[in-house]
């Protein structure tokens, strides 16, 4: 059983070449896309609010790393 639809990947074939003419925007800033990866998520995007058959979105991972302090030692 295929995972996306055909009208997904319709739609990210479009964001793919509207980031290569220079003319995809990203959503909240405005700024021009020039990252693959980025195109490709915009595309899956408009396809979920179209309704199109494409997996839920996985969480953020987390960048935090669970301990960032060393500990200090003294040279006796």
């Amino acid at each position: 059983m295929a995972k996306y639809g055909k009208s997904a990947s319709e739609n990210v074939e479009k964001a793919m070449q509207k980031r290569k003419k220079g003319t995809l925007k990203s959503g909240k800033s405005g700024k021009k896309v020039t990252s693959k990866k980025q195109a490709v998520a915009i595309g899956l995007s408009e396809a979920r609010k179209k309704g199109a058959k494409v997996p839920k979105k996985k969480p953020a991972k987390s960048t935090k790393s669970k301990s960032t302090s060393r500990k200090k030692t003294t040279d006796s």
